[in-house]
């Protein structure tokens, strides 16, 4: 592998990128910057750098959109809620179970690892954040520590096993040359391990900001949780305008309604998705993108009963308003990260031909994934070594925000480095494929699916990405060195 001068320059502005999240600067103009210059480096064209940062983002927004417009549907559906005060009223059983802070926080981890098992956590974190962290943030956790136990038990343990449907071992076992079955049963293991222990950290960090119930900062943070501002004024406009057009209108009688249908009509969703994973049929397994796909869908439907439960065919004029509020609320959560995704998209070659301008017959660069191959060459042969490296290079690869696209390379060069450190492949690739997954699949990086955890939430998608930092990387070390002594 020849390492061109643009490899150097985008590890260089890697390495900026992050010291710059640890340190809490902005690292959106390094991003735009770095992707300008190792475009121009690359191609030798300073026009073509220029067209480079453009194209990074429209590749990074097409990637993303599906997170924006999920997210849209959710929070126009919320705030239409509101107005009819079923958002209280569907939190109302599950706030029975939630006596504290404490006990919300491991029964939100215990549904989010749950339900993000069966279909994967992107479609079911707005169910989670919809319907269980409103009833958490009630009974006196941050919203931040919610945050916190959605992204760990979702996007971190659930997806690094990926134990139900086995997506995710089997492409790191194919890649490594083992029996998926082997690598699946491993990664569950050190995916508990690692998430056990992060959840369990990050409690003890967040112990002393769990409030009473009825303590008055409660209030406050569900307000800012329920999209007040921008989606509560709309709400509360919306309620005056349907209150003068129909005064008679049983509105509590519809919020009592809705707050069951809601509930059972998302209960049904996830049955539904249960259900076509294990029996297959016409719709197939719907998994990931579809299975947010669907959720996203009914959740217009519901959109359109709230509204005209509240006024009507008037009620109906006013669903754009909602719509246009979740965008907005979308797009000031992503906007930021979008081009910080676009910069790492240089990294792998599924996305180098757009963003550069390459053609169909042209070579393909991936920039990070290159420099990840050309240190294999330097690491020694030696088993913790090799182990750690493994996990370093599932790490490192994991920058680029989707969590998949290093799997294959940590499980090629688990396969090839196997037998040189005297372990087992199938070892380094879970060792790999967890360190990747806990990475770029939604807890260390602020421009992965993290985003639809921080959007939900209403907290910062850096912020929450620094508070798993610490918990996370003691788990990965944890569970590496423990997997050095199991096998």
């Amino acid at each position: 592998m020849t390492l061109t001068a643009a490899h150097w320059i985008f590890a260089l502005v890697t390495l900026v990128i992050i010291v710059a999240i640890i340190f809490r600067r902005g690292v959106v103009v390094p991003t735009l910057v770095g992707t300008f210059i190792v475009a121009w480096i690359y191609k030798g064209s300073i026009v073509g750098g220029f067209t480079a940062v453009f194209n990074a983002n429209l590749v990074a927004s097409k990637e993303l959109f599906s997170i924006f417009l999920i997210m849209t549907f959710m929070i126009a559906l919320l705030n239409s809620l509101k107005g009819l005060g079923s958002d209280k009223l569907m939190i109302a059983p599950i706030q029975k179970f939630m006596v504290n802070g404490h006990v919300a926080y491991f029964i939100l981890i215990g549904f989010t690892y749950i339900i993000s098992l069966f279909f994967w956590p992107t479609p079911a974190v707005p169910l989670i954040c919809a319907l269980l962290v409103p009833a958490a943030v009630r009974a006196g956790l941050p919203v931040m520590g919610a945050a916190v136990a959605v992204a760990l038990a979702g996007q971190g343990m659930a997806l690094a096993s990926d134990y139900v449907m086995q997506v995710v071992p089997m492409v790191s076992a194919t890649a490594a040359g083992v029996e998926t079955g082997v690598v699946a049963n491993k990664s569950l293991v050190l995916s508990l391990i690692t998430g056990l222990t992060a959840i369990a950290i990050a409690y003890a960090r967040i112990y002393k900001q769990i409030r009473k119930p009825n303590d008055i900062e409660v209030e406050k943070e569900l307000t800012i949780l329920q999209g007040m501002g921008a989606g509560g004024q709309a709400a509360n406009e919306l309620a005056v305008s349907i209150e003068d057009a129909k005064p008679g209108r049983d509105l509590a009688k519809w919020g009592k309604a809705l707050a069951i249908i809601v509930p059972l009509t998302m209960l049904g969703v996830v049955i539904i998705m249960i259900s076509t994973k294990f029996s297959g049929g016409r719709m197939g397994g719907l998994e990931g993108g579809d299975g947010a796909a669907f959720i996203g869908g009914v959740a217009a439907f519901l959109l359109i009963l709230a509204n005209f439960a509240k006024g009507g065919i008037r009620g109906l004029d006013k669903i754009g308003n909602f719509l246009i509020e979740g965008f907005v609320t979308s797009f000031r959560v992503m906007g930021a990260v979008i081009p910080i995704a676009g910069f790492f998209f240089l990294g792998s070659s599924d996305f180098t031909g757009s963003i550069l301008s390459l053609g169909e017959e042209a070579t393909k660069p991936a920039f990070l994934f290159d420099l990840v191959q050309s240190a294999q060459t330097i690491v020694p042969q030696s088993g913790i070594l090799t182990a750690f490296g493994i996990l370093l290079i599932g790490i490192i690869t994991g920058l680029d925000g989707s969590g998949f696209a290093g799997l294959t390379l940590a499980g090629s060069l688990s396969g090839a480095m196997a037998e040189g450190a005297g372990l087992d492949a199938s070892t380094l690739a879970a060792i790999g494929q967890v360190g990747t997954i806990f990475t770029g699949g939604g807890t260390l990086v602020a421009w992965s699916s993290l985003v639809a955890v921080s959007g939900f939430c209403g907290v910062s998608p850096f912020e929450l990405a620094r508070k798993n930092f610490l918990p996370v990387i003691i788990g990965l070390i944890l569970s590496t060195t423990l997997a050095l002594f199991i096998w």
